[in-house]
């Protein structure tokens, strides 16, 4: 069975990789979509809007269909419906085209997104370990080279297709082949998919974690829509330097989650959610008071740093606390679920946020916002800690253990 757990691990991993690959290659390109498609500057907020709308819906969806299926299947067939979508983001010639395209990338990217945090919580049960921050920074690793590969499309002015149509070539047949190694971690065992848990956790006990994945998420889109244009237009930088900061965010964010899980390991879920809380807000305090561009940057790698655990700790939270609850097959799928939709929530809410309140008052000011959200996380630290008495066996310290042990005693 170890081997099993290993080889699912690596393939998903990889699962979460070709993501952040796909999800970079269309969020960095969409001035070059806005002219292939000729969407005005009125109309690109509604359809940049409709993706993270439908990708909630997908993830609500997807709380239904693992009741059927097992979330190994739903993440093996919505992966490679997420890149023919990219793909046919890039090869159309009508708006028309783009919308459905678009819609149909944001409902497999909702299921998507669900299943493969569904399959990382259950493979951390099945360890007994921490373990999501690294699949979390496969995705970030992802990220960086889709980012990477879009700035290489723009600098040779490469056709969209182009720049998808290899990439898409290359992930599809990987990710399909990987998919064979998926492990459903503590339904493994289980006959059926699970349905007896399909009730769950009530979304009473789920808030704070709910809130925790928002908050976490306006952080993270204030960083991905505004460092640019607050380096540039507030702290004075060239346009060039302007570019530089996201990208000192992804590798700051990369570098924190491949470590993150030595850390939860040593001092708990509880401090290091925290810690990252208290970094982050650190980070946006020092963005908001910085007298110029390098000190800002400064605000922006230690937001990297502070952001990154949250995400991936929340997700794991919410599955504990779901098998706590309810111990039944599928309630922490189900849980994990319902949490993902705040990841849209709070991608929605941050970026016009911040703009109005930049515009409204000052974009200094719009940074203390955020600043205080992410504060809020600690507050909620305590939703972070697991039972001490569902670990044992070795595998960790019962003070710092974060997940409790697969059905499988493992």
């Amino acid at each position: 069975m170890t081997d099993v757990l290993r080889r699912g691990r690596a393939s998903l991993a990889f699962g979460f990789f070709a993501q952040g690959v796909a999800f970079a290659l269309l969020v960095t390109r969409i001035p070059a979509i806005q002219d292939r498609y000729g969407v005005s500057d009125a109309l690109l907020p509604a359809f940049l809007a409709a993706v993270p709308i439908l990708a909630g819906v997908g993830s609500v969806v997807s709380e239904r269909l693992v009741r059927r299926v097992r979330p190994s299947r739903l993440l093996r067939w919505s992966q490679p419906v997420v890149l023919l979508a990219l793909l046919g983001v890039g090869a159309g010639d009508r708006v028309a085209v783009l919308a459905v395209a678009l819609a149909v990338f944001g409902l497999a990217v909702g299921a998507l997104d669900a299943s493969m945090n569904m399959l990382g919580v259950s493979l951390q049960r099945a360890y007994g370990r921490s373990i999501m921050l690294g699949f979390h920074a496969a995705y970030s690793l992802g990220g960086i080279l889709g980012a990477s590969l879009a700035w290489a499309g723009a600098h040779w002015d490469l056709a969209l297709w182009v720049s998808y149509l290899p990439v898409v070539v290359l992930l599809l047949p990987a990710a399909l082949v990987g998919s064979r190694w998926y492990v459903d971690g503590e339904r493994a065992g289980a006959e059926g998919a699970g349905g007896a848990g399909a009730g769950g956790v009530g979304f009473k006990v789920l808030l704070p974690l709910c809130l925790v994945m928002t908050f976490a998420y306006i952080g993270d889109s204030t960083v991905s829509n505004w460092s640019a244009k607050y380096l540039q237009d507030v702290l004075g930088s060239s346009e060039q330097l302007a570019t530089v900061p996201y990208n000192v965010y992804m590798v700051t964010t990369l570098v924190g989650r491949a470590v993150g899980d030595f850390g939860v390991r040593r001092f708990g879920a509880v401090a290091v959610v925290r810690g990252g809380a208290v970094v982050a807000a650190g980070g946006f305090a020092v963005v908001a008071s910085a007298p110029g561009a390098w000190v800002g940057m400064l605000g922006f790698t230690l937001l990297g740093l502070g952001l990154c655990v949250l995400v991936p700790q929340t997700f794991a939270a919410a599955g504990r606390l779901a098998a706590e609850k309810d111990g039944r097959p599928g309630a922490s799928d189900a849980a994990v679920a319902r949490l993902n939709v705040f990841n849209y929530v709070g991608f929605l809410i941050g970026s016009p946020l911040v703009g109005a309140l930049g515009d409204a008052w000052s974009y200094r000011g719009a940074m203390l916002v955020p600043m205080v959200l992410v504060l809020v996380t600690v507050v909620y630290a305590r939703s972070f800690e697991a039972r001490p008495d569902r670990y044992g066996g070795g595998h960790e310290r019962p003070r710092t253990a974060d997940v409790g042990r697969g059905s499988n005693g493992l």
